[in-house]
Formats: structure tokens, C-alpha cells, sequence
């Protein structure tokens, strides 16, 4: 085996932060994608804010790499601010981390400007879905393997639970949900059995769509998976928090600020897609193979219009990596 480089300066820090964020023992959540993170937000001083700070892995790893980025970690539950708070205790001089709402970027910059001070946000990262720890937290709900109370809240203090939800969605809005998260085939019966099954745990749940997809058609797909980040996303209006994240998160940022989103769901890259997109050609309407005359400023510039995958070797040591999608844009200045 190679030795690692220790020697100083930016490669050898890069190298040694690399090694630190792959050996650490991570209980809360293992994150992807690491290694690109800690290149994409550079060595610059500024701001990083974290909208999704989970256990705090991407936020560690930046903080050992880059020495001049402060992190504001924002996260909407208590559980997971405990636990990066204790993990990143010794760059405690360097972090915060706050209660909020990813969709709520904005909100919770212009709450803690005092520690953002004169500092350029020079990248605003969000890391979707859940976290391992929460799913495998039994009492959330998350999960479809275990028998629980059907919740499924990020923050468990605030909001409806996915039972209560499912108690008073209608048919035709459940069914429209089911397919825009892929359960296409079998959208309508599903709803319609959910309904009227009322389930108040996953394993309800899970009963549910055993009994109406055929098991033939389960072998070809997880219907169950499917069902279950529908009415996640539903029930934590995560679309809206998206949409409202991105559109935050490209007003704070500071000319050549990096805009960072990993996605684990069609849907959700979908979403992100389309934001860069439109703020590379800023909204311009005008036809492809004509010169632009309706005045569309672009607000965003990228690398490549490719989404940045796990490696095979991070595949290897984490399954969660194998649907990661990171995509790129980067603030271009007014």
C-alpha cells in the first residue's frame, strides 16, 4: 500500500482530510460523495453553509481540509444537531449549527449574520433525502423493514405524521403522488386500497401494497420503496423545501459560490436539473439555434450538464452511493 501524503500544503491537507473522513466511525450517517465536496468547495475563505448537516461527515471533512471555510450547519432535526454538533466539536470555532428548514436558506443566513460577518457564502450544499440514522431508527418510521408507528417527520416535534396524512388525502391527489414517484402501474388501486386501509404502521403499509402488486411485478421493482419516499416527500413538503432551497440558496451565495445538491431520487434531480439549467441560460426563451434578443441573464455557469457519481469503490463500501447524483453550478457574478 502507497503511503499517504502527509507533506504540507493544500495537496497533502486535501489527502490527510480524504483519509480522516474515510476511516471515521460515522453512528448517525454515512456520506457520499465526500471526496468531490471537499474539491468542489475549495480552499477559499468564507462561508459553507450545510442546509441538510445531518451527522455532520461532509461538514467535518471540509472543516479538516480547508482551514479558512467556516460551516453553517442547518437541520431540521434534533437528533442529527446533536449529533454533528459533538462530532464536530473540536473545529467549534468555526461552526454553527442551527435549527431550520433547508427550504429556509435565506431566513437562516439573515438570522446569524453575526457569524457570517464579512465572509463571502462561498458554497451552499444540500445533501437530500434521509439519512442512514434515521432510517434505521425504528421509532421515525422510515423505514419499510421494521414494524413501526407510520411517521416519517424530519423534525418528530412539528407536523403531521405520514398516518395522519394518509387519513386525510384524498384518493386522486395520493394517486397522482404514487405516479409522479414512479409507481405508475399500479398508482390508482394503490391509493385507493391505502385509503381504505387507513394504516397507522409500516408494516400496515407494507401489507398494503403486497396485497394489491402482484409479486411478479414486486421482483421487477420496489413498489414498496417507491410508496414509502412518496409520502415521505408528501408528508415533509419536500418539493416545496427544494424549490425554495435552491431559489435561497442562489441569493446568498457569493459571485463564483459553489452550489452543491445530492440527489438520491429521480424526481428530486429532476428539480435540481432544471434550476441549473435555467439559471445557465437565464430563462431564455428564445430559439436554440438563434441568438438570444429577450434579454435573459444567466445566473449560474457549469463544468458539465453531467451528474457526478460515486465511484465503484464507494459503491463498494456504501450502497446508499450507488443512486448519489451531485450536480454543479456556480454563481456567476451580477
Amino acid at each position: 500500500m502507497a503511503p499517504v501524503d502527509e507533506s504540507p500544503g493544500p495537496a497533502g491537507t486535501l489527502r490527510r482530510a480524504r483519509r480522516d473522513a474515510s476511516i471515521a466511525v460515522d453512528t448517525y450517517h454515512v456520506p457520499v460523495l465526500v471526496d468531490r465536496i471537499v474539491e468542489l468547495v475549495g480552499a477559499g475563505r468564507g462561508v459553507l453553509i450545510d442546509a441538510t448537516l445531518g451527522g455532520g461527515g461532509h461538514a467535518e471533512a471540509v472543516l479538516r481540509a480547508h482551514e479558512q471555510v467556516r460551516v453553517l450547519g442547518i437541520d431540521r432535526d434534533p437528533e442529527a444537531r446533536a449529533a454533528a454538533t459533538q462530532r464536530l466539536a473540536e473545529h467549534a470555532e468555526r461552526v454553527r449549527v442551527v435549527a431550520g428548514r433547508f427550504g429556509d436558506v435565506r431566513g437562516v443566513l439573515e438570522r446569524n449574520e453575526d457569524f457570517v460577518a464579512d465572509d463571502a457564502v462561498i458554497g451552499v450544499l444540500f445533501d437530500l433525502g434521509v439519512s442512514s440514522r434515521q432510517l434505521d431508527a425504528p421509532e421515525r418510521g422510515f423505514s419499510l423493514r421494521v414494524e413501526a408507528p407510520l411517521d416519517m417527520r424530519m423534525d418528530p416535534t412539528q407536523g403531521i405524521t405520514a398516518a395522519q396524512y394518509l387519513a386525510t388525502v384524498s384518493e386522486g391527489s395520493l394517486a397522482a403522488l404514487l405516479r409522479e414517484n414512479g409507481e405508475t402501474r399500479f398508482a390508482g388501486t394503490l391509493a385507493r386500497a391505502i385509503i381504505a386501509a387507513s394504516p397507522q404502521t409500516t408494516g400496515d403499509l407494507v401489507a398494503v401494497v403486497d396485497r394489491v402488486v402482484p409479486h411478479a411485478a414486486r421482483r421487477r421493482g420496489p413498489s414498496a420503496v417507491r410508496v414509502f419516499q412518496a409520502i415521505r416527500r408528501a408528508v415533509n413538503d419536500e418539493e416545496t423545501e427544494l424549490r425554495d432551497g435552491l431559489e435561497g440558496a442562489l441569493a446568498v451565495l457569493g459571485p463564483g459560490g459553489a452550489l452543491l445538491v445530492i440527489s438520491y431520487h429521480s424526481g428530486e434531480d429532476r428539480v435540481v436539473k432544471h434550476f441549473i439549467r435555467d439559471g445557465v441560460t437565464g430563462g431564455c426563451t428564445c430559439p436554440p439555434d438563434l441568438p438570444c434578443v429577450c434579454g435573459a441573464q444567466p445566473t449560474l455557469r457549469i463544468r458539465s450538464s453531467r451528474a457526478l457519481m460515486a465511484s465503484a469503490a464507494e459503491v463498494a463500501a456504501n450502497a446508499r452511493a450507488r443512486s448519489a447524483r451531485l450536480r454543479v453550478g456556480w454563481k456567476v457574478a451580477a
